[in-house]
């Protein structure tokens, strides 16, 4: 065999086990600990249910800045 035949070779593994990289990993148990590490993040994290005043006030402010062109403006007046 040539260099050459056992570099192809070598590029042809590399690429398998690069497409069948997420279902071995699963198999393996690697994405296990990251979901136990995302739900330990997750833990700390709270849902906001009502929107602050601050919050509305800060989006009618941008809302106001963004540009508008001058055709635009004439056909609302």
């Amino acid at each position: 065999m040539s260099w050459l035949y056992i570099a192809l070779l070598a590029g042809a593994v590399a690429v398998l086990v690069g497409a069948e990289w997420p279902r071995l990993a699963e198999r393996a148990g690697f994405q296990s600990r990251e979901r136990r590490s995302r739900a330990r993040r997750k833990q700390h994290l709270r849902v906001v249910r009502k929107e602050s005043d601050d919050f509305a006030a800060s989006v009618q402010r941008d809302l106001e800045r963004l540009p508008t062109t001058k055709e635009r403006d004439t056909r609302r007046r």
